[in-house]
């Protein structure tokens, strides 16, 4: 069998092998345009063990390694960087280093998402992308009413408020500015509502995500992210893991015995994070658990804290709801009694 050590980078990688029957070792650098990579794994015998740190742009490997019928394992990249003590950084001394970690069961192995999973995410991601330019659009039209001083916030958007910002009297090149961007509003605006429409479908054929909308103030969008972006929870321990892998606690430096919080780390996946935001703050009105934790901590903190704790809270929540497979109400009740057996624990 072969064990690779592969250090990946956009335009090429850095291999160590290892062939466990002859003990034969070897490296080889591959650069991907010239097809060195594809002809280097078409030409080892099946199954091979390749590791690699978690890195973006490497979904063309990973969809031909597993073509191929080769095993590939992703590993965290700071404990890998942590497992090696030499100061010395080299792309050659990281491929052995993975390769020495995979020999010795040391890898620190991390969960992959599906080829589907990926391009589910894609769907929301695209929407995701358009919506922030939308959102940037209609702010820039309504800078252009604050400069003609006109201040109609949310309304802008209704019927009479469109009436209003097409006969404001501007001069040629804002005129032309406001054109542009009313074009570009009604053209997102027809990019973004097919999308709508298929996250919708997708929500309502995926079981977990039905379950998480019986939560109030989650809707098909989060609830789909939710559940694409933590995949199987039971390798998350408890709660904590869960809004430290979203980004969500504080930052901590401490020092002898005193206790430092700073803002949230903001790790893990921004989309979610942001949606989480969004759907806690609507749940906070519908939720009366939530919405009473969230005004008590309205009168010790700012609004914008208040938020976030909440969103961590309903992170939390959802991820009980995915482990116990139990809708709200009934998971609220779980989730605050350390005495209700986990489904499956013996």
């Amino acid at each position: 069998m072969m064990i690779i050590g592969c250090d990946f980078h956009p335009s090429w990688q850095q291999v160590s092998w290892l062939d466990t029957e002859t003990g034969e070792t070897g490296e080889h650098k591959l650069v991907q345009a010239s097809g060195d990579a594809e002809w280097f794994y078409r030409q080892l015998p099946a199954p091979a063990l390749i590791g690699m740190e978690a890195t973006g742009n490497c979904h063309w490997l990973v969809d031909l390694l597993a073509e191929l019928g080769h095993e590939l394992w992703v590993g965290d990249a700071a404990q890998i960087r942590a497992s090696c003590v030499r100061q010395q950084k080299t792309d050659r001394r990281d491929a052995e280093h993975i390769r020495i970690l995979l020999q010795e069961g040391r890898f620190p192995r991390i969960w992959m998402p599906s080829s589907e999973v990926r391009d589910l995410r894609q769907l929301l991601l695209h929407r995701y992308k358009l919506v922030i330019i939308r959102a940037r659009v209609k702010n820039e039209l309504q800078h252009l009413c604050l400069n003609q001083g006109v201040q109609r916030k949310h309304k802008l958007w209704s019927q009479a408020g469109q009436k209003v910002l097409r006969e404001l009297p501007l001069k040629p090149w804002a005129a032309r500015r406001r054109e542009d961007l009313l074009g570009l509003l009604a053209m997102l605006d027809q990019q973004i509502d097919p999308l709508d429409r298929a996250v919708k479908e997708e929500a309502q054929r995926d079981k977990m995500a039905l379950l998480l909308q019986t939560q109030p103030g989650v809707g098909a969008v989060t609830a789909l992210a939710y559940v694409l972006t933590m995949g199987d929870v039971s390798r998350f321990a408890r709660g904590k893991q869960v809004a430290s892998y979203l980004g969500l606690i504080p930052r901590e430096r401490s020092s002898g015995g005193r206790q430092k919080l700073g803002a949230i780390t903001k790790q893990g996946n921004r989309m979610l994070r942001m949606l989480l935001v969004e759907a806690a703050q609507t749940a906070v009105r519908l939720d009366p658990g939530l919405r009473k934790e969230y005004l008590h901590r309205c009168h010790q903190k700012p609004k914008a804290v208040a938020k976030v704790a909440a969103a961590r809270k309903l992170a939390v929540r959802l991820y009980w709801m995915l482990r116990t497979e139990k809708p709200y109400p009934e998971v609220v009740r779980i989730e605050s009694s350390p005495r209700v057996p986990l489904v499956g624990a013996s």
